[in-house]
């Protein structure tokens, strides 16, 4: 098998959008070039990757498979770019981290940024990603260090502790609800909530639960940050469902009261995983143990 870089991105954006006719434009080629690409890799492995039909294209499972091991590689080879640039630049290492919505916001800003302020030569691409989607990160090292909750499958991660990181229902000081110690996601469903906007990890991950329930959420407002959200809340929109260590920071600011989910899924720590610690870099395990050094809010 021969294919280039050209190829292999070329089936992504087949991939990511469904038809020869926009990944060709994507990959700006003609369409007959893009077309004589990929029947090209077709011949060369001697199987179909696509199946055609009057709709655009159906990804069959060898070309399942070559979306996954291009993923790798031109993941591999940006990194690579990435890590050249920084020593071109005088940096002596780069350090991709994936986390969830509550410890972008929350819990690593201000660990990142001592960390950055006594380590001049190490840069730092932060991200946001669901809990999964950090988990198969990890495992494909398509990332060095992921910062998630540990309520998804780590099996065969190095995981350590970070923070308790629960999830609560944020409810206005007057409302019927403030009086209630603990509920179950299931009885407040129906009622009009406030929350992030789609693609957050923090709502990816309430949505997949709500789901499991048969139901949906209504929400009422959707908004960018967790302070506009509780100062939402506080003034009798709606409920939601956010971090405890945001509830706490806001409970008296925004007229917020604080009601636990008894939900398994709400009952959560932040975990640092790794895929295997002893083959990180130095710099990377030197970034590991600063985070877990402060453990404690």
């Amino acid at each position: 098998m021969r294919f280039d870089l050209v190829d292999l991105r070329l089936f992504l954006h087949v991939y990511e959008a469904g038809t020869i006719t926009a990944a060709a434009a994507a990959s700006h080629m003609t369409l007959a070039s893009a077309s004589e690409r990929i029947r090209g890799m077709e011949d060369d492995i001697g199987t179909l990757l696509l199946v055609r039909d009057r709709r655009g294209v159906r990804i069959t499972p060898a070309g399942r498979a070559l979306v996954h091991h291009a993923r790798l590689v031109l993941a591999q080879i940006d990194r690579m770019h990435d890590d050249l640039g920084d020593y071109s630049a005088g940096l002596r290492g780069h350090v991709r981290l994936l986390c969830n919505t509550s410890a972008l916001s929350e819990h690593l800003p201000d660990v990142i940024s001592s960390f950055l302020a006594e380590h001049a030569g190490i840069s730092i691409d932060l991200e946001e990603r669901t809990s999964d989607e950090i988990v198969d990160a990890v495992r494909n090292q398509l990332c060095d260090v992921g910062v998630m909750a540990d309520s998804v499958d780590l099996d065969g991660l190095e995981c350590f502790v970070f923070r308790p990181d629960p999830l609560v229902l944020a409810v206005p000081r007057d409302h019927v609800l403030a009086e209630k110690k603990r509920v179950c996601l299931a009885e407040v469903a129906h009622q009009p909530f406030v929350g992030l906007g789609p693609g957050s990890a923090l709502h990816d991950h309430v949505t997949q639960h709500v789901r499991r329930l048969g139901t949906s959420l209504n929400y009422r407002v959707r908004l960018r940050g967790f302070d506009s959200i509780c100062r939402v809340v506080g003034r009798g929109i709606g409920l939601a469902i956010v971090p405890k260590a945001v509830c706490l920071r806001y409970t008296r600011s925004a007229g917020i009261k604080i009601v636990s989910l008894s939900d398994p899924w709400a009952q959560r720590n932040l975990v640092v995983c790794v895929r295997h610690m002893k083959d990180l870099p130095d710099y990377v395990q030197r970034l590991i143990q600063y985070i877990l050094a402060q453990r404690s809010p």
